[in-house]
């Protein structure tokens, strides 16, 4: 019976655990400022997507990383920019994503 107990709390702590970590958002009071000066470079060829601009969470702040050209990984994909979402208490960054 103890057993069983004990397997059953290790099961739910886990699951509790990885529920969260994949989508961790780290919610901010004030969502950072645009960059002023964006440069996309010329497009290296027909098939290359720009993927635009991104903010990643670093030593307690978000920072923006410039944009990239990239070639999807399979046809009839596009992609979805990343965008600030307000949400109680502040605003989230949602990464882009193919679609």
């Amino acid at each position: 019976m103890k057993i069983h107990f004990l397997k059953t709390i290790t099961v739910l702590l886990l699951a509790f655990t990885f529920s969260f970590s994949g989508n961790a958002q780290i919610v901010v009071k004030v969502r950072p400022p645009a960059p002023i000066i964006k440069i996309r470079p010329i497009r290296p060829g027909p098939n290359h997507i720009w993927i635009g601009g991104n903010y990643t969470w670093r030593n307690g702040h978000y920072y923006y990383t410039d944009g990239y050209w990239a070639v999807p990984s399979r046809q009839h994909k596009h992609w979805v920019e990343g965008k600030w979402k307000h949400k109680r208490g502040g605003w989230v960054w949602i990464p882009g994503r193919w679609r």
